[in-house]
C-alpha cells in the first residue's frame, strides 16, 4: 500500500487563528494532507509521537471522508457535541496509543 504523503506548515495563520479561538499557546490542525502548526516547531511536533498519531488519524479521516466530507462532519459534530466529544476528536485521541497509525504516513 502506498504511503500517504503529508507536509507540515509551520507558523500557519490558520493554526494561529485556531489557537486563539481555543485559547491555547500551541496547536496543530490538519487540512487535507497538510499539518498546520502554530506555537510549535516542526522538530517539536515530530518529537511528540502522541501528537503525531493524533494528527495522523485526522489525515486518515480526510482520506476516508474526502476534504469537504471531513469538514462537514467535523463542523456538524462540533456544533452538536463540542470539541472534546466530537466523534472525530474522540477517534483521534484513541489513536494516540496506536503505533501502527503512523505506518502508512510519510511526512515530507
Amino acid at each position: 500500500m502506498e504511503k500517504i504523503k503529508c507536509r507540515i506548515r509551520e507558523n500557519s495563520w490558520l493554526a494561529k487563528t485556531a489557537a486563539r479561538f481555543m485559547r491555547v499557546q500551541s496547536v496543530a490542525m490538519v487540512l487535507g494532507r497538510t499539518i498546520h502548526l502554530h506555537g510549535a516547531s516542526r522538530e517539536r511536533f515530530l518529537a511528540d509521537t502522541t501528537w503525531m498519531r493524533h494528527e495522523a488519524c485526522h489525515i486518515k479521516q480526510y482520506q476516508h471522508l474526502g476534504f469537504f466530507g471531513f469538514l462537514w462532519r467535523y463542523l456538524s459534530e462540533y456544533l452538536r457535541r463540542g470539541y472534546y466529544n466530537n466523534a472525530l476528536e474522540v477517534a483521534a485521541r484513541a489513536s494516540e496509543e496506536d503505533p501502527a497509525i503512523l505506518d502508512d504516513i510519510e511526512i515530507v
